[in-house]
């Protein structure tokens, strides 16, 4: 599988998921916008903040904090 893109905050997001194609590129999408229309689906990257970022339970505790917007 290709690496994922660089992601910014979605990289650490509990609500992002990495979509593969079948020309080997990956997506980022944001699963809050299945709930939320107001979260875009698959957000231009990198993401440097976000009002809906949440860090997953695996990730480091100095991954980066998101602003509000």
């Amino acid at each position: 599988m290709p690496s994922p893109p660089d992601a910014g905050l979605c990289a650490s997001c509990r609500h992002q998921q990495l979509v593969p194609n079948t020309r080997g590129s990956v997506f980022s999408l944001c699963r809050r916008s299945r709930e939320d229309p107001s979260f875009p689906r698959y957000p231009r990257l990198p993401v440097t903040a976000c009002r809906g970022y949440e860090p997953r339970e695996d990730v480091d505790a100095a991954a980066p904090r998101a602003s509000a917007s």
